[in-house]
């Protein structure tokens, strides 16, 4: 069965090797290029402002937890969506994630298919926002462009009168 052409690339961020490789090989094989790093600091030095998609990081990892690597990132680029793991699942640690922007919570154990389908979702969700960002700019060129224009051929209409 061939995986269908996928967009988009995202960082994946645990302690854990096993997971790492997991998710690396997963993403992989479907289509995603995917950038591993073995902890908060790590990912911090892999990570470039607009050159991902999406980082999948565990919550609990050592120096730089998946909290505060989710702040500094969301600081360095708004835009990229955030997927928090965790083997280690409270209430808290979900709001608290959510609270600082991380687009989902994913406890561990998790389902490949639940993942791919969180992640897919994730992107086009980005996908989507960004393309409403477009039309809006587009829009709001217009509402300022058409009263230029439609002044500037008044004032070419009074100067050619008077010719």
């Amino acid at each position: 069965m061939n995986a269908l052409p996928k967009t988009g690339r995202i960082l994946v961020v645990d302690d854990e090797e096993s997971t790492r490789t997991t998710l690396h090989d997963y993403l992989t094989g479907i289509g995603y290029d995917v950038v591993t790093a073995a902890d908060g600091k790590e990912a911090l030095k892999k990570f470039d402002p607009g050159a991902f998609d999406c980082v999948i990081s565990d919550l609990i990892m050592p120096e730089i937890d998946g909290i505060e690597l989710l702040r500094r990132l969301r600081v360095e680029d708004g835009d990229v969506f955030f997927l928090m793991i965790t083997g280690f699942p409270g209430l808290d640690s979900a709001v608290n994630a959510m609270k600082e922007g991380a687009y989902d919570y994913i406890v561990k154990p998790f389902h490949m298919d639940d993942m791919r389908l969180k992640v897919e979702r994730a992107l086009h969700v980005k996908k989507t926002e960004a393309s409403l960002k477009r039309v809006k700019g587009l829009f709001l060129s217009c509402i300022v462009l058409i009263p230029v224009l439609v002044s500037l051929g008044i004032i070419f209409g009074i100067f050619w009168k008077d010719r």
